[in-house]
């Protein structure tokens, strides 16, 4: 049950009236109207801004809007008052009954509650990873992998159907570079002494892959030229590399649906047919492009090159997608592969890239565009660094250099729950600070502490009482719950299905956990309440239907807390240790 969203048709309703009478003018456009929490809790339960968004259009004052719609929500019984404040917003108080009758629905709900139908069951495909498969995951990748899948799971608790795709990019020159990193390892493990020349990958977890190559061709390549092993070497090694990948992914609990070969696309005719398809919309010419800024005067020519019209679809320039040599830019497997998507029957694509990427969004949201005829949208959600900290000072990465820090390393001092909750606590086009002393901190401070506790405060008190069944919780009397803060915390819940649906809808998981910090902090405050103030304990042994009641209530904070720890991909503890 969504409370916001059964108001909002109520404010709805009452707009839709007042056009009918006349106090309104035909014609106005209602998507703007919302309702939410107000900003100040004690103005009331929710707030609607449909008196300021319509005046303007409906060349009204805000207020004669707003008192007009007050008295025709005031009529409603869910709507115990409605108050003008300010120039035009509409507070609302609910009838304490529909607050309390919401305990029951979350607790018969289950891990239910807060689903949705938005997505309509259309079908999104979600890309995130694909790291270049010649080294483990490092905690760069980390980010965008939790994001990722956090972002998955999200979209599935609101109605999409849900595709978590990850493209192999072994059809570039890196892999051409992992298979002579590889060889030289070979060498090693047959003995010889080698040198890492710049250029290469030096790291060590090329060893194994070195000495299982050797186990498998012996002694075959030694002293062969690159034409004879490369071909068997690169596919040896990207096998390798994705195994190692997988059991990355596996480690804070990733799986994909599908992996995609970037190396199928060429010499199969795939990227020829996307561009076919694009020069039959008049979208491909040859030409040459300007010089980029401050490079006119430094020796720059112009080349003619096979160009994809992208500033039709809203790009700032349009981008080659053939070299003057013939070759294949790297845009161009680019969009065949979204083609492939598209062709997939996806209703929706996510891309979630590194920062280093913002100049590929405006370039492929136009073509794939101009290959959907703008029927597919794509949202390209763009993570920041990650900045990790050890011993007070910033850690450096580089995986040429082979002294990356590993996602596995992360894992294994700070655990997968805490790893993925961390990456959750900013928005993805935010840097984050991942300070492994304080992800490990049992304090308020740390939020995934915080919430964990909250959940293992409600299981231990439920065992106190004797751990009495949903079913009997639910039939409580919840009218008991009468006190401010436990109000205060009943509203919490109801605002679960609301963000669930607003996170789901901007692509936005951090907001499911900043959503569990606020819950378990209105619990934590209630619970610190009940020590100061006997009356206000969860267990009375003075007054049993109270007692149920609070119960109830507590269970519900469980259930919703468990539901969003479920979208983040981290575990919810019945015990604290």
């Amino acid at each position: 049950m969504n409370l916001f969203a059964e108001i909002k048709t109520l404010v709805l309703s009452a707009l839709n009236e007042m056009v009918g009478e006349g106090t309104l003018p035909a014609g106005l456009n209602f998507s703007n109207v919302s309702v939410e929490p107000p900003r100040d809790a004690l103005h009331g339960d929710m707030a609607t801004n449909a008196a300021m968004v319509l005046a303007k259009p409906a060349k009204m004052k805000p207020r004669d809007i707003a008192q007009i719609l007050a008295e025709k929500l005031a009529a409603d019984p869910r709507i115990k008052t409605a108050d003008v404040a300010g120039p035009g917003f509409l507070n609302l108080r609910l009838d304490p009954a529909i607050l309390h009758g919401l305990i029951p629905q979350i607790l018969n709900a289950g891990a239910d509650f807060g689903r949705s139908d938005i997505g309509q069951g259309k079908k999104i495909n979600v890309e995130f990873i694909s790291a270049n498969p010649t080294g483990p995951l490092h905690i760069g990748h980390t980010r965008g992998a939790v994001f990722g899948d956090a972002l998955s799971s999200l979209l599935d608790f609101a109605g999409y159907q849900v595709t978590r795709e990850y493209v192999i990019n072994d059809g570039g020159s890196q892999i051409d570079t992992l298979a002579r990193s590889v060889y030289l390892r070979y060498l090693e493990a047959h003995g010889q002494k080698v040198s890492f020349p710049e250029g290469v990958y030096p790291g060590d977890y090329l060893i194994p892959v070195g000495q299982a190559l050797k186990a498998k061709v012996g002694d075959a390549y030694i002293d062969q030229p690159e034409d004879v092993w490369m071909e068997e070497i690169r596919n040896f090694a990207t096998d390798a590399m994705m195994v190692l990948i997988r059991s990355d992914m596996a480690l804070i609990g990733i799986e994909m649906d599908v992996f995609f070969s970037e190396k199928s696309l060429y010499g199969t005719g795939k990227i020829e047919a996307c561009l076919d398809a694009l020069d039959a919309k008049g979208l491909i010419y040859v030409g040459t492009l300007p010089p980029p800024k401050g490079k006119l005067g430094e020796g720059w020519e112009p080349r003619e090159q096979t160009l994809f019209r992208s500033t039709a679809h809203g790009d700032d320039v349009d981008r080659p997608v053939k070299k003057s040599d013939g070759g294949w830019t790297y845009f161009a497997p680019d969009i065949a592969y979204h083609y492939d998507k598209i062709e997939r029957g996806f209703d929706g694509l996510i891309d979630v890239l590194g920062a280093d990427h913002g100049g590929y969004v405006k370039r492929m949201k136009a073509a794939v565009s101009a290959l959907s005829d703008g029927k597919v949208p794509l949202d390209i959600k763009l993570c920041q660094l990650v900045r990790l900290f050890k011993n007070g000072e910033p850690f450096k990465m580089s995986k040429r250099a082979g002294t990356f820090v590993l996602l596995s390393d992360v894992v294994e001092q700070v655990g997968a729950d805490v790893t993925r909750f961390v990456m959750l606590t900013r928005k993805n086009d935010a840097a984050l600070d991942f300070d492994l002393a304080k992800a490990t901190e049992q304090s308020k401070d740390n939020p995934v502490f915080y919430v964990n506790y909250a959940f293992a405060r409600v299981f231990s008190v439920l065992k106190k009482a004797g751990n009495p069944s949903d079913e009997k919780l639910a039939g409580a009397d919840m009218s008991l719950l009468n006190h401010d803060a436990e109000t205060g915390l009943i509203k919490k819940l109801s605002e679960w299905p609301r963000l669930a649906e607003l996170a789901a809808t901007h692509h936005e998981p951090h907001r499911i956990a900043f959503y569990l910090y606020e819950l378990a902090s209105e619990f934590h405050a209630l619970q610190h309440m009940g020590k100061v103030d006997p009356g206000l304990r969860f267990i009375r042994e003075d007054a049993v239907e109270c007692t149920l009641a609070r119960l109830a209530m507590i269970r519900s904070v469980a259930v919703v807390i468990s539901a969003g720890l479920g979208i983040l991909g981290v575990t919810p503890r019945n015990e604290m240790r």
